[in-house]
């Protein structure tokens, strides 16, 4: 059975794409699922949105629900479906419901600053 744990992630942490930081959040969550590293998600609210595109792409998983995709439109690029956000999750996890999460790249760093 998949164990999903969803805790306040400790400090500050920033998102950066192209160079620029498009997030920062003291409130962003820390979610762990067996298996997979812990993913952090940010509060919409802590994010510049103006550099997030929403993308065709969506995904569904059998524990949170339906994910749907943005691209990060920078200066000089566009890094396709690097961000994503469970705008209904399921219950167990309705805490990352306007939360963003990042695919950490060459391009995109997630860190704790």
């Amino acid at each position: 059975m998949t164990k999903i744990t969803i805790e306040p992630a400790a400090g500050t942490w920033s998102v950066r794409a192209g160079g620029a930081v498009i997030g920062e959040s003291g409130n962003a969550l820390e979610l762990s699922e067996n298996g997979y590293p812990p993913v952090i998600y940010f509060p919409r609210s802590d994010i510049a949105t103006a550099f997030l595109d929403a993308s065709d792409r969506s995904t569904t998983c059998p524990h949170k629900g339906t994910a749907s995709y943005y691209s990060i439109v920078t200066k000089s690029r566009t890094i396709e479906n690097a961000a994503w956000s469970y705008e209904s999750p399921k219950d167990d996890v309705g805490e990352i419901k306007d939360y963003l999460a990042f695919h950490g790249s060459d391009l995109v760093t997630i860190e704790r600053v």
